[in-house]
């Protein structure tokens, strides 16, 4: 009877890892085909923080390089607003009575910059969901296998 039980246990950790794995394979493609799409280039190596050099020219297609290019977005928009926030510039406008236009130009540039990111650091947190799925499925397979022999093995 343990021995079915394992059996069965086993192969339901097999399947239930080989389509985890294939999930994950499929969403990373997903996130791939999204982010070429969407026609991003890191600029030329003179326009790029020493830390970003390495994707200098590269097009945008993983989830670490959906990150590196976020932290570019986030270099130009802290230069843009002298390192303020959204909040911390709609706040200013707002206690300026709407008035002031460039405030207004400025709230929008960082409001941009922070979505921008915050949709390349969302493509980056998929990317690493799908990895973890995979590696998931991998160990369910792993655990799977031991418990089929395991079965076997029994009398």
């Amino acid at each position: 009877m343990i021995s079915v039980v394992l059996g069965f246990t086993g192969g339901a950790l097999l399947l239930a890892g080989a389509l985890m794995i294939a999930q994950g394979l499929i969403g990373r493609r997903s996130v791939t085909r999204e982010l070429a799409r969407q026609r991003i280039s890191f600029p030329v190596r003179d326009a790029l923080p020493i830390s970003l050099a390495r994707y200098a020219g590269q097009a945008v297609h993983t989830g670490a390089e959906a990150r590196a290019f976020s932290e570019l977005i986030g270099v130009h928009v802290a230069k843009a607003t002298g390192g303020r926030t959204y909040a911390e510039i709609a706040d200013e406008w707002q206690a300026g009575g709407r008035a002031d236009d460039r405030l207004a130009r400025l709230r929008e540039t960082a409001f941009m910059g922070q979505s921008l990111r915050g949709a390349l650091l969302g493509a980056y947190q998929a990317w690493q969901v799908t990895l973890l799925v995979v590696g998931l499925g991998a160990l369910f397979m792993a655990i799977g296998v031991a418990f089929a022999a395991l079965a076997l093995q029994m009398p």
